[in-house]
C-alpha cells in the first residue's frame, strides 16, 4: 500500500462500523422504556442532526479538491451546490435536495458541455 491507500478489509471494517454504530444509536432511542423522556439540551441538539448531515454531504464536493481544501470556480457544481441549498431550504426534505442537487448537477455538466 502506498499513499495512504487502505485494504478493501480495512475498508469494509470501517463502513461495518459505521453501520453497526448509526443503528445503535437509532435503536437506543426505539428501545427506550415507556415514559422515559429524553432531556430537553439533547432533544435541541438533535434538531441539527438533519442540517449538519446535509452539510456533510455537500460541503466536500463543493470544497475539496484531491484531497485539499479549495475553494474552484467549477461552474456546474457550483449551480447544482446552489440549487441544492435552495431546495433545502424552502423544503427541508433532505430526500428532495439530494435528487434535484444531482439532476441540477447533471443538468448543468450537460448545458456546459453542450456551449
Amino acid at each position: 500500500m502506498s499513499g495512504g491507500a487502505i485494504s478493501a478489509f480495512a475498508l469494509w471494517a470501517a463502513i461495518a462500523g459505521m453501520a453497526a454504530v448509526t443503528q445503535a444509536l437509532r435503536a437506543s432511542f426505539l428501545l427506550l422504556p415507556p415514559g422515559v423522556r429524553l432531556p430537553e439540551p439533547l432533544r435541541r441538539a438533535l434538531r441539527y442532526v438533519p442540517p449538519a448531515v446535509l452539510t456533510a454531504l455537500w460541503a466536500p464536493e463543493l470544497l475539496v479538491v484531491d484531497g485539499g481544501l479549495s475553494v474552484t470556480y467549477d461552474p456546474a457544481r457550483l449551480a447544482a451546490g446552489l440549487v441544492a441549498i435552495a431546495v433545502a431550504w424552502r423544503l427541508q426534505l433532505p430526500f428532495a435536495t439530494i435528487v434535484i442537487g444531482l439532476v441540477a448537477l447533471h443538468f448543468a455538466e450537460w448545458l456546459l458541455d453542450r456551449f
